[in-house]
């Protein structure tokens, strides 16, 4: 199945690059929740209820081959090249990103919403693009700030260093776009490193 022809057939395809990002896939759809939906980012009432219940409608279709594709599921984890199995809870490091698009007030002020919206579009793009080259996890979007996790769910044992390099090359990708008004845009950026405990993580190997 084809995520972003179904986020296409629901008219909701604004929620592409989120789903991307979460790693929200084939197999992980039929169980999202309203609290899922809520932390990848699908601020409105009226779009989360519209995709549960597609999803319902999904579950419901896919019933009779559940216990199979439950089955196929945990094989699938099982054998999982790039990560070992899921530990308990752990002590661990995580790194947290936000990001911000800097001067995004006036810039709203300057340009009709359309406009704006296009602008806030790009520069999540940029931003999800650069992270992801580090294999870091956008948590949330938040208009034009992206909290972003390194460490999270897969955990490294460089996470602060893939942050701080990621910092770096999206505070220069975002600086190439220009707004409808040919003005450069620019980023800032703040990460933080600190120990948490009681959750689950996946072990990634060293590349």
């Amino acid at each position: 199945m084809d995520i972003e022809e179904w986020l296409h057939g629901l008219g909701l395809q604004q929620y592409v690059t989120a789903f991307r990002e979460n790693s929200v896939e084939a197999e992980v759809l039929p169980r999202l929740t309203a609290e899922d939906l809520k932390d990848i980012g699908v601020i409105s009432v009226g779009h989360r209820r519209k995709l549960l219940e597609a999803i319902t409608e999904l579950r419901e279709s896919s019933a009779p081959l559940s216990a199979a594709g439950a089955k196929a599921s945990a094989q699938f984890t099982e054998s999982a090249p790039d990560a070992l199995s899921p530990t308990g809870a752990e002590r661990r490091q995580l790194t947290v990103m936000f990001a911000d698009l800097v001067g995004s007030t006036a810039l709203s002020v300057c340009l009709d919403p359309e406009e704006m919206s296009e602008v806030i579009r790009a520069y999540q793009d940029t931003v999800a693009r650069e992270v992801r080259q580090f294999h870091g996890h956008v948590a949330k979007y938040m208009g034009d700030g992206i909290l972003v996790y390194f460490g999270w769910p897969v955990a490294h044992e460089d996470a602060a260093e893939r942050a701080v390099r990621a910092g770096l090359c999206l505070v220069g990708a975002v600086a190439q776009l220009r707004s409808p008004k040919e003005d450069p845009l620019s980023a800032r950026v703040g990460s933080d490193t600190l120990p948490v405990c009681g959750v689950k993580f996946v072990i990634g190997r060293k590349k």
